[in-house]
């Protein structure tokens, strides 16, 4: 019997992440290629997408007829009717057509959406989401994503734009946000936001274990983690600050959408899921109707770092 493999991909800013899943849903092999740094032609990302599929086809020892579909996950506004990235907020992309190329070398399908849409949904076809209706998603990582999933559909809105509650400004003083504007989740919540304390409070004479760490405005999550198991008073206070916003934006989301459930996936929660969960759980009520709050439940996200690719899997199972 002929095998059919589905090749799914999770594209960051930094790096292509690559997964071969067989007829049964498993991985069967991986593979992490960074993007050249400062490599900011979109020719240089597409350029790592095809080989990373490439290499991942040779070193699996799969026949490249045996391939079904590829698809990926990607930051930013993405027609998935059209596999157009209209706009990417850390890739060199515009109105660009990443799907026509890649379907031409590998003469498959090529499925691509949101990326954070795309970890809602892998959330909900495989993981903590599972067998719920309607799910709000926040991604916390470098940025802040929002995906959400409404009576068993994707909810992407007019033109695949929906969903990007990082940009729910929640303090309109408050601190400047990449997207322009001022006291965004984002600007609060993400890697980016609390980076931005801790450096205000270096500045302010402050010792801790972050701010060395901090490399082009953010630090890793690892770090963060061990920041606060040392109970860093400057890494505490950013989590409460970004956990305060984030127990907010829950409370605001819950009362819009009514969800069966909240979850909280990327590379922060991956990292120190539990602490943020239980400080999200503290304030949340303050925030919400009491008759909405007692029919969600809130769970940090089962796949971690996986929850894209899985997401991708869904769209090619459709």
């Amino acid at each position: 019997m002929a095998h059919s493999y589905n090749i799914c991909l999770d594209i960051g800013g930094t790096k292509v992440l690559g997964a071969i899943f067989d007829e049964n849903g498993e991985i069967i092999y991986r593979l992490k290629k960074k993007t050249k740094e400062g490599g900011d032609s979109q020719d240089n990302v597409e350029e790592v997408i095809i080989s990373v599929v490439e290499e991942m086809i040779k070193e699996s020892g799969i026949k490249k007829k045996e391939i079904h579909a590829i698809a990926a996950g990607a930051p930013g506004v993405i027609d998935q009717a059209s596999g157009v990235i209209l706009f990417s907020p850390n890739l060199p992309w515009r109105d660009y057509d990443i799907r026509t190329p890649l379907q031409k070398k590998f003469e498959v399908p090529f499925y691509i959406g949101n990326d954070v849409n795309v970890g809602v949904l892998g959330e909900y076809k495989y993981g903590a989401a599972k067998g719920y209706h309607n799910v709000v998603g926040f991604f916390v990582g470098t940025g802040l994503g929002g995906g959400l999933i409404l009576n068993d559909e994707l909810y992407t809105g007019n033109k695949f734009k929906a969903a990007e509650y990082g940009h729910m400004v929640l303090d309109p003083e408050g601190p400047l946000c990449g997207c322009g504007q001022r006291g965004c989740l984002e600007a609060f919540s993400s890697k980016k936001g609390m980076s931005a304390y801790v450096m205000q409070q270096t500045s302010r004479g402050r010792k801790n274990m972050l701010s060395d760490g901090i490399e082009n405005g953010v630090f890793k999550s690892k770090l963060l983690k061990k920041a606060l198991a040392a109970k860093d008073d400057v890494a505490v206070e950013a989590v409460d600050r970004s956990c305060h916003y984030l127990a907010i934006a829950t409370g605001n989301m819950i009362n819009t959408f009514s969800p069966d459930i909240v979850v909280y996936g990327g590379g922060v929660i991956e990292a120190c899921g539990d602490i943020f969960l239980k400080k999200i759980l503290k304030e949340v009520d303050r925030y919400c109707m009491p008759s909405i709050r007692t029919t969600v439940e809130l769970k940090t996200a089962a796949l971690g770092d996986d929850s894209i690719l899985y997401g991708a899997l869904s769209m090619i199972e459709g």
